[in-house]
């Protein structure tokens, strides 16, 4: 039986590496499901879903010439595979503001108790190095509808970040 797996991977960033590391996985014969990746800095991260080993050495052994020659590092939890049991977001929220340690924590925190469920969080420092700015971006789903964020917001506009939100309009049909 073929076990679905959370595959890792971390490593400086370069061209080709999401050619790479699926053209590895097809040729093994491994199916994807859903999967992230992105450059953070200079670094690039992959988080894939796959199916099709029977162990995680199964799978490490399939991946390790390409791991190695791209210098990357590789991580592998079974996971439960449940695709298509997506939360859809219902709001979007764009907070900025001079960065600090903290600002995930606060903002976070702040959306959790009103009930804000966190689906995806993108973040970005802009600015200079003198005067760095904390840009981030959230979709989420809060059960009472986006009136029960105003007063948090508020809250956190006045600890002197810069915070917008609007509804997310979705058509599931």
């Amino acid at each position: 039986m073929n076990k679905w797996y959370m595959l890792t991977l971390v490593g400086n960033d370069a061209p080709g590496i999401v050619a790479k590391v699926t053209q590895t996985l097809f040729k093994h014969k491994y199916s994807l499901g859903e999967a992230s990746m992105l450059r953070l800095g200079g670094n690039f991260s992959i988080m894939m879903m796959v199916r099709g080993a029977d162990s995680a050495d199964d799978l490490r052994q399939c991946l390790s010439s390409v791991i190695k020659k791209l210098g990357f590092h590789l991580h592998i939890d079974e996971i439960e595979g449940r695709l298509h049991s997506h939360h859809i977001p219902n709001v979007m929220i764009t907070v900025s503001g001079a960065d600090r340690g903290g600002i995930i924590a606060q903002v976070s925190g702040k959306l959790f108790e009103a009930g804000l469920d966190i689906l995806n969080l993108d973040s970005d420092v802009a600015g200079t190095n003198e005067h760095p700015i904390y840009i981030m971006r959230i979709e989420g789903v809060v059960s009472g509808g986006i009136n029960t964020l105003l007063n948090p917001v508020e809250e956190l506009k006045e600890s002197g970040v810069d915070i917008s939100m609007h509804a997310i309009e979705t058509l599931v049909g």
